[in-house]
């Protein structure tokens, strides 16, 4: 029982990290990089985030793999 209260701990260190970040703007960067895909028609606008979601499956990759090993001790 002792993980799954380690884990929710965890996790929620982890929302409230992300939500700093996005209070005081600092995942402005997300969206705005090269390889990002933006479109804008008369009436319409497509938004591919390419390198964006790039960057975050790495960043997810990398938590993943320390909680991982912190579990696993």
């Amino acid at each position: 029982m002792r993980r799954v209260s380690d884990l929710l701990i965890l996790g929620g260190l982890v929302a409230i990290a992300a939500g700093l970040a996005a209070r005081f703007g600092l995942l402005s960067w997300f969206g705005n990089l090269p390889g990002d895909i933006r479109r804008v028609g008369d009436r319409s606008v497509v938004f591919i985030p390419l390198t964006s979601m790039l960057v975050v499956s790495l960043l997810l990759t990398l938590l993943v793999n320390l909680v991982g090993r912190f579990f696993r001790g």
